[in-house]
């Protein structure tokens, strides 16, 4: 059984309109007009006047494909998930599904904004870490105390297999008592480990700004640069070799995540 967004998906288009179709009881109405027809009437613009009926973004792959059939269809992950979501409404359509392409994604980087990333230290895949592990990679790269303390564990965790060994020998009781000790004393190492990140960030607030000053410039308001910034404010200032870049690095049939310097 599939399920769409709404029970109607289509537009109504025509002397510059358009505007959503619903149906109130037996009749439909074109909404903010005064147009309605009835169910006959609106088969036969259908039949004899297609081009007046235009599909909402969840009904645009099952109307794309009926028009005009693909072997495959490459996009992007929003795109691609409205695709997916049609696949049953296909099956009943008796439609056939394309092959679904991941695009391309590009990063673009100026060579200023290169040289940046390059005096603080900091490759391309750091930037697409999360807040917290950005941060904490960045204190654990310039602070000069130990900061990590899985050494520390792993040794602790060694001394209390040790202990086991002779608590199973002595009595079988205390290896729970033993379990609950490393327990806490794990979670107190994790809590020095926390609080002593926390004050190296405040030492290192100057160098984690600067860093998130170009994560941001690089991912506005934190999303991919693609859906924030247009390409014409790449190709007006490296003109004409923008485009020639661009084909030299991009194969839309490789998935992959590609950063090119303009």
């Amino acid at each position: 059984m599939y399920k769409l967004t709404r029970e109607i998906n289509l537009f109504y288009i025509d002397n510059g309109i358009r505007e959503r179709i619903v149906k109130e009881n037996e009749t439909y109405k074109v909404l903010n007009t005064t147009l309605q027809f009835t169910e006959a009437e609106i088969l036969e613009l259908v039949a004899n006047e297609s081009e007046k009926f235009s599909p909402n973004a969840i009904f645009r792959p099952v109307y794309q494909e009926t028009v005009l059939p693909n072997l495959a269809y490459i996009g992007g992950s929003g795109e691609l998930a409205y695709w997916l979501e049609l696949k049953s409404s296909f099956e009943v359509l008796q439609l056939t599904f394309p092959i679904l392409v991941h695009r391309d994604s590009v990063l673009l980087v100026t060579e200023k904004q290169n040289q940046k990333l390059q005096k603080l230290d900091l490759n391309y895949k750091q930037l697409f870490l999360n807040d917290a592990d950005l941060s904490k990679t960045i204190i654990q790269k310039y602070s000069t105390n130990l900061l990590d303390f899985a050494g520390l564990k792993s040794q602790l965790h060694k001394q209390f297999d040790l202990l086991r060994e002779t608590a199973i020998k002595t009595d079988k009781s205390f290896e729970n008592a033993l379990y609950a000790q490393e327990r806490k004393q794990v979670k107190g190492l994790e809590n020095l480990e926390k609080k002593l990140l926390r004050a190296e960030k405040k030492v290192l607030k100057d160098k984690t700004d600067r860093v998130f000053i170009e994560k941001e410039i690089l991912f506005p308001n934190k999303s991919l640069q693609e859906r924030t910034q247009n390409f014409a404010e790449f190709y007006l200032d490296s003109e004409p070799d923008f485009i020639v870049n661009l084909k030299k690095h991009i194969n839309p049939l490789e998935i992959g995540f590609k950063v090119i310097q303009t």
